[in-house]
């Protein structure tokens, strides 16, 4: 059969949505205007069933599978069993007893084929006990003429039946009862991710990534390999630069997955759904969903389906956020019935976990918000593009912002990355800004360190990125250094504008002046919502953000620290030796799962103390090895390869604690009602 057109699967989602729209409304049309005869409706529980179809409500002819296509003069003995998948609410993969999928040919005849595209997604609606099945894609209904499925006018009623083909699918591996998502006294009960990219897919033009956290075809679809990112395409070289990953590399993933998800295979989806409803069976009760978008590197990669506008790359992915909702209710038996629930309020947060299911909230990390951009010190915004913008956020469900990502940008001065990255970030800046980083020396707390390089580094990267023949990248002074740009005064409208709106501010990659001043505002107004969550704040600011009422969380990485980077241990009892005793009484970390960054590592002495399978997670569920395809996942061998493993992950920090262990679970499954206290209190201030 056809494969999908190669249309951006965004896209087709929403042109899907119209055709079902479309055929909803000629159904009604053509209905009888009878009170006693209510209008066709979504059919959007039937996921998983196994039936034969009966043709029409008054013959016993049924759907069988010839040598060809499909007959409809079949008996209830000769009928094929079909499998209805759900591809979203009220739309179906429909499979045949041989795992065939049932496509709607150029000819009208519906045949059997060997894979998912747009002509094997069906839309079926309900009246009474009759479903009428239609093409998602053109609207056809089929039924039965001379005996064939074809394209027609027609209605089936379905007969529960056995024998149908098994499909693909991940197992979460978590058992048992989990302990209840609120407490007694009526606080939430579980851990919080703080800092998440899971529409990530859909960003940086929609071909940075290989692979997805959900498709309409199943797993096979979503996390099946790209030959665009091994070394036959730029992806994988592309992958050798960001992470240093092999370009060689086998770029096969389901169902063999022998060279990825590991934790530096950034560029591949490391975020599975089935993977995030492991972590929420295991304690997750709140989830922050970032959109994120870079111009830079989206223009830079030239193989791309969408804009490279930042405000469109996050409208994209709050639309893929709801796309994702979607799908999940779709396989859990209807509209609203699905365990991940996005909220926009406290409120809502707090309805959520009372359901026991996972609260998705929303906030965007992007150096160029709103297109505020300062060029040569320019700002290429004003404040009504705050305000519009502003407005626009909180209409997609946007509750918490970073004002300052990687670059410098008309709200303030960006906190520099180190080493190697660091010389190619200062490159996207020069591209963003037209200046370079600037610097000025600095003791104690600085805004990070910077390599002495020379004009090599413009000279190697200037085909990719742009930049004038002849650029020369600048040579800093040894040791830490700070950005000589602060809050500007469009940064202090923003940031006032946050506040008046209970919106969560997140100091991360801040510059220290320009972070200094924000607190220096919170502080002034009693202000809570101010947030560290993925170890890019200075230490120093931590007791500030404390102090305030602000939530703090650290970088998920592996227990202790090793490979560079430092262990998630380290920094919570660092974090709370930097603060007030006491100060911090909950805390959380933050994944970047999908954010170009790496993923947990196995420990150095994973062997000599394992963590031990199964497990018991910290909301009370046993877990057991993770399995996806044919390959099977160990903490212990394969660090945090996948967001799978974060039910591992948690467990094993917690281990790893020794003495401190009881205390950590406490914080950790406290994160969630912490954040969710601070926002309400930003709102109500």
């Amino acid at each position: 059969m056809p494969l999908a057109a190669r249309t951006h699967p965004l896209v087709r989602a929403r042109l899907r949505r119209a055709a079902v729209a479309v055929a909803a409304a000629v159904a009604l049309i053509a209905a009888p205007l009878s009170a006693a005869h209510a209008a066709p409706a979504p059919a959007t529980d039937l996921d998983g069933t196994c039936a034969v179809l009966r043709v029409g409500s008054g013959t016993a002819n049924y759907v069988t599978r010839g040598s060809v296509g499909y007959g409809t003069r079949g008996s209830s003995s000769t009928a094929v069993p079909i499998r209805f998948e759900a591809t979203d609410l009220g739309r179906y993969r429909l499979i045949d007893a041989k795992g065939s999928q049932l496509y709607l040919s150029v000819l009208g005849t519906v045949m059997p084929g060997s894979s998912y595209g747009d002509r094997a997604d069906w839309t079926v609606t309900r009246d009474g006990a009759a479903y009428r099945i239609a093409a998602t894609l053109n609207g056809k209904a089929i039924g039965g003429f001379l005996g064939s499925l074809v394209a027609t006018s027609g209605s089936f009623t379905l007969q529960p039946s056995a024998g149908c083909a098994a499909v693909a699918d991940v197992a979460t591996s978590v058992s048992g009862i989990p302990a209840p998502g609120v407490n007694p006294d009526g606080t939430l009960n579980g851990f919080i991710d703080a800092h998440a990219h899971i529409t990530a897919a859909v960003g940086f033009g929609g071909k940075l990534r290989c692979g997805a956290p959900f498709s309409p075809g199943g797993v096979e679809v979503a996390l099946r390999g790209c030959l665009s990112h091994s070394a036959l395409g730029l992806g994988g070289y592309a992958g050798a630069l960001v992470a240093g990953t092999d370009p060689f590399m086998d770029p096969q993933g389901w169902p063999t997955f022998d060279d990825w998800p590991t934790p530096t295979t950034l560029l591949h989806e490391q975020a599975y759904f089935r993977g995030i409803q492991r972590a929420w069976e295991a304690g997750e009760r709140v989830h922050n969903a970032l959109l994120v978008a870079n111009r830079v590197i989206c223009e830079v990669y030239p193989d791309r389906v969408t804009s490279c506008d930042e405000m469109d790359q996050l409208r994209l992915q709050a639309l893929y956020l709801r796309d994702l909702q979607d799908y999940v209710d779709a396989q859990s038996g209807g509209e609203g019935k699905g365990w991940f629930r996005i909220a926009t309020t406290p409120a809502e947060v707090r309805a959520i976990a009372a359901q026991g299911k996972l609260a998705v909230i929303v906030g965007v990390e992007n150096s160029e918000l709103f297109g505020c951009r300062e060029v040569l010190d320019v700002p290429q915004c004003d404040t009504a593009d705050i305000d519009a913008g502003l407005d626009l956020l909180q209409s997609w469900g946007v509750s918490g912002v970073y004002p300052v990502h990687k670059f410098d940008n008309a709200f303030g001065g960006t906190r520099f990355d180190s080493g190697t990255q660091g010389a190619a970030v200062n490159i996207g800046n020069k591209v963003s800004t037209g200046h370079f980083w600037e610097v000025e020396e600095c003791e104690g707390a600085t805004d990070n360190e910077q390599p002495l390089r020379s004009d090599e580094i413009a000279a190697l990267l200037k085909t990719v990125t742009g930049l004038p023949h002849g650029t020369v990248a600048p040579i800093y002074p040894q040791g830490g250094v700070c950005n000589i740009r602060g809050l500007t005064e469009l940064g202090g409208y923003l940031v006032g504008e946050l506040m008046e709106r209970g919106m969560v501010i997140n100091v991360d990659h801040m510059s220290l002046k320009t972070a200094d001043a924000v607190l220096d505002r919170a502080e002034a107004a009693g202000y809570p919502g101010v947030v560290t969550t993925h170890t890019w704040a200075d230490r120093t600011m931590i007791a500030r953000i404390a102090d305030v009422g602000g939530f703090v969380a650290s970088y998920a990485n592996a227990a202790h620290t090793q490979g560079g980077r430092p262990g998630f241990l380290d920094e919570w009892q660092a974090n709370r030796d930097a603060a007030a005793p006491g100060a911090i009484s909950a805390y959380g970390f933050g994944t970047d799962v999908n954010g170009l960054g790496d993923q947990a590592y196995a420990r150095d002495d994973a062997a000599q103390h394992p963590l031990v399978y199964p497990f018991t997670a910290l909301n009370g569920t046993t877990v057991d090895r993770f399995t996806m395809g044919q390959r099977t996942f160990d903490l212990n061998l394969d660090g945090m390869a996948t967001y799978g493993l974060l039910a591992d992950w948690t467990a094993d920090v917690v281990a790893q604690a020794g003495a401190d262990g009881p205390l950590l679970k406490q914080q950790l499954m406290s994160g969630a009602e912490d954040y969710t206290r601070m926002w309400e209190a930003s709102i109500a201030r």
